[in-house]
């Protein structure tokens, strides 16, 4: 019994049934936010130590064995985005502490943000195509009912484009889990994947491929269909805006590395050039938009899109390094782009206002808060010694050496555009003077945020972002021992038989599917 994989999941679920058993209690659902995530993150480091020591922990649910039972499956990539999932759950506990008013928590704030967390630690530790399908759904009610708290029109606009296209891709995502099934008989990820790659019909194993590839495309804003993300993310509670933007998107490039090396890593001589430019329009198309704005969370939005493409290209390439190296940017993403939108949250609640051309003087006012930003800012656009260089330093070298010249060089250009957005905003929220006579009161409401009505306990705000930069600089001056795990999860992802053999207990192998496994009649 390894317990360690089923607490990240139970634990969020708990800690919201207790939010709502104290439901006119603010102050016990307040304390339960920031207590349920501290134990998140205990159980996250415990479940990172027990990976590190045996590479794989499995439990089978409910005493039924892989493949009829349901599985969850931690490897060195699932515990290390439950780490992160901890930190980013408890940096926003806090921080919600002194940014989200009453009128958003009566009406289940908190609850939410657990059963969120809860999703998210599902997806991430699910060995079971149709539970990361559920826990997908998971996910998006709460989000939902998270992007629309305030009912203002600006936000049901925004949650309106953000549940259709969210839900599009449940449609593609139910249907290739149908069509898979009636495939190969299973559900089980490391069923299905030895299944698959005895499958006689590749050409339906390509098709699959494709419907699995936009369906979790759209969940991480890739391009295409991009446009929910940067049309939303803007709206909600700034605290809800650092949650999407730091886990939300990153669930679904999590499920693209996980499907596409352990289910259909044979197919990707058809896909890979899918996804390889599929990751440089993203980029491209990402930065621009954030090039043309001059809202600060606008912006920060747009870059979450732009981010997305290094982290598919990693992928894309399909090397151990690249492996590692998209891993490393997501990893490093989590952190930095989560800290901006908290620091958006500060500077509006110090000026009244997002929008950059009514900033200024920040840095004189809070020097302290241009550090943190800095730090977060230039490591987003790649500047060394901070996190986000090495990321980059990684993806682009293995980009060189897999001959994808072009794709690398959108990669380099990408990264300047990054640096002149954030140059922007350093300009013009920190460097220039205030201007007088567009100065917006801190009284005056904006759309989606009652945080007003908070009473100002400021640090609490303050120390999250502090941390957070200081993980910025830390991932960088320390980034040789963490390449050490990055390279282990891109030598796994890259050797799926060791996950295979952890969940099925070494016992099934493809020719026992294709002579004795229990649904063989169904196999093509």
């Amino acid at each position: 019994m390894r317990p360690e994989v089923a607490l990240p999941v139970l634990l969020p679920l708990l800690s919201g049934a207790l939010s709502l058993l104290f439901w006119r209690s603010r102050s016990t659902q307040r304390f339960i936010a920031v207590a349920g995530n501290i134990a998140l993150l205990g159980v996250a480091l415990w479940l990172l130590v027990s990976v590190s020591l045996d590479d794989y922990v499995v439990i089978q649910m409910g005493g039924w064995e892989a493949p009829i039972g349901i599985t969850l499956v931690a490897d060195m990539l699932s515990a290390v985005m439950i780490v992160l999932t901890g930190i980013i759950g408890l940096a926003l506990a806090v921080y919600s502490l002194a940014s989200t008013g009453p009128g958003h928590e009566k009406f289940g704030y908190y609850p939410l943000m657990h059963l969120l967390l809860a999703g998210v630690a599902g997806a991430f530790l699910t060995g079971d195509i149709f539970n990361l399908y559920v826990w997908f759904e998971v996910m998006l009610v709460a989000s939902f009912a998270l992007l629309i708290l305030g009912g203002e029109k600006a936000q049901m606009e925004g949650a309106i484009k953000y549940v259709t296209l969210n839900l599009l891709a449940s449609v593609i995502f139910l249907t290739a889990i149908g069509l898979t099934y009636g495939m190969v008989g299973t559900l089980n990820m490391a069923d299905i994947a030895q299944r698959l790659a005895a499958a006689e019909n590749q050409g339906m194993v390509e098709v699959l491929a494709v419907m699995f590839m936009i369906a979790f495309g759209i969940k991480a804003a890739a391009f295409p269909l991009f446009f929910w993300l940067p049309a939303s993310y803007h709206t909600p509670p700034v605290a809800v805006s650092a949650l999407f933007a730091g886990l939300l998107t990153k669930v679904g490039v999590y499920s693209l590395y996980r499907v596409f090396t352990l289910m259909f890593d044979q197919t990707l001589g058809y896909t890979q050039d899918l996804l390889l430019w599929g990751a440089a329009l993203t980029m491209v198309t990402g930065v621009l938009g954030a090039a043309a704005q001059f809202e600060f969370r606008r912006i920060l939005s747009f870059h979450i899109v732009s981010q997305i493409g290094y982290m598919i290209l990693g992928l894309a390439l399909f090397t151990p390094l690249a492996i590692a190296g998209g891993i490393f940017a997501v990893m490093h993403n989590i952190i930095v782009k989560t800290n901006l939108f908290l620091i958006s949250g500060i500077t509006r609640r110090l000026q009244g206002t997002y929008e950059l051309k009514k900033m200024g003087g920040l840095y004189r006012e809070r020097p302290w808060l241009a550090v943190a930003f800095f730090l977060s800012a230039f490591s987003l656009a790649g500047i060394p010694p901070l996190s986000g260089f090495f990321a980059k330093f990684v993806l682009i070298r293995a980009g060189i050496e897999a001959g994808a010249y072009v794709v690398t060089g959108v990669a380099l250009a990408v990264g300047l555009m990054t640096l002149y957005s954030m140059v922007k905003i350093w300009n013009e929220v920190f460097w220039k003077t205030l201007p007088e006579d567009n100065l917006v009161p801190v009284e005056e409401t904006v759309v989606g945020d009652d945080s007003r009505l908070v009473p100002a306990s400021m640090w609490l705000m303050y120390l999250p972002v502090a941390v957070l930069a200081l993980f910025a600089l830390l991932i960088g001056l320390f980034a040789e021992p963490l390449m050490v795990a990055m390279n282990q999860i891109g030598d796994q992802l890259m050797n799926p038989q060791g996950y295979i053999e952890a969940v099925l207990g070494g016992e099934v192998g493809i020719e026992d599917v294709l002579v004795e496994g229990p649904d063989e009649e169904v196999t093509p």
